[in-house]
């Protein structure tokens, strides 16, 4: 499988503020979700890659060309901005229609009706946008993004507003994409939901590349940050007495019942803890890494910047 999008030493900056420096990167089909604080330089690098700004250094190919110098590309690429960008006073199937209309897509009325099913707001459809909600205005873009079919699907801030059954159907949805064959680039500050909608995960900290790949592969890589789990059991005190001679193991605390360990070697650790117990007649009622989620991963990426 080919990347879709191909960025190679991109660097972005307005006057002395570099937005992004030195990113090289590649996205396939597949959703990927694009992780970091405001700041980041997300935004502009999907605004980038959708061709709306030019590169102060480095290039972005985008189905093998070049969007800025091919502008044929642009019937093949959807942007979703986080900013509100809808017109007011049109209804929602106006503003679909509308944008099917300048996408020169057969059939624009049907089309606009197909994909304003698809995001949930064929009931809404006659009412104006300027009485929407945040989320129904969020919907009413991703469906407006929808009517050309695009090969290429670049959201920035989707789920703002929507309420947590909007998000589960647009988390769907964007799934539902990437599993087709579209590259879908989601930016999200929201991290359970990068963690639900993406297969991989592109983490930038100051406009640069910090991280790449799932969850698990980027704690894996963090190998100067020990691994922290949690036990519970019957005799804790006296596990944790164990638990300090045993080689790997960093650190051990009890709290509240709850032996927690600090080691430089999980792996080790999950086939020394039965051992221990049984050595010991110890009974293990529960075991659980507590920094394997992309909260912890991105906190270990951002401490100190």
């Amino acid at each position: 499988m080919t990347d879709a999008i191909v960025v190679t030493e991109l660097s972005k900056w307005f006057g002395l503020k570099v937005a992004v420096s030195e990113l090289s990167i590649g996205f396939r089909p597949g959703v990927t979700g694009l992780l970091g604080p405001n700041g980041a330089g997300k935004t502009t690098l999907l605004r980038v890659i959708a061709g709306l700004q030019r590169p102060s250094q480095g290039q972005v190919r985008v189905l093998g060309v070049d969007p800025r110098q091919d502008t044929e590309v642009y019937r093949k690429i959807s942007l979703v901005p986080e900013d509100e960008s809808v017109y007011d006073r049109l209804t929602g199937r106006q503003f679909v229609e509308l944008a099917a209309r300048l996408a020169k897509i057969d059939h624009p009325v049907d089309r606009a009706g197909a994909v304003l099913q698809t995001v949930g707001l064929l009931d809404a459809a006659d009412r104006a946008l300027g009485g929407f909600s945040k989320g129904m205005r969020q919907r009413a873009k991703v469906a407006a993004a929808l009517v050309s079919e695009p090969e290429v699907l670049l959201l920035d801030e989707p789920l703002n507003g929507a309420d947590p059954v909007q998000r589960a159907q647009l988390i769907a949805l964007f799934k539902e994409l990437g599993a087709a064959g579209r590259t879908v680039l989601v930016s999200s500050h929201v991290l359970a939901e990068v963690e639900r909608v993406s297969d991989r995960v592109v983490a930038m900290v100051d406009g640069r590349l910090a991280a790449v790949g799932d969850v698990a592969t980027i704690r894996e890589a963090m190998t100067d940050k020990p691994r922290r789990v949690y036990v519970d059991a019957d005799d804790p005190r006296r596990l944790a007495a164990a638990l300090i001679a045993s080689s790997g193991v960093i650190g051990v605390q009890v709290d509240d019942g709850t032996v927690h360990v600090e080691t430089s070697d999980q792996a080790d650790l999950a086939r020394r803890l039965p051992v221990i117990a049984m050595e010991h007649s110890i009974a293990l009622t529960k075991i659980e890494p507590v920094d394997e989620s992309l909260e912890s991963v991105f906190r270990y990426l951002v401490e100190g910047r």
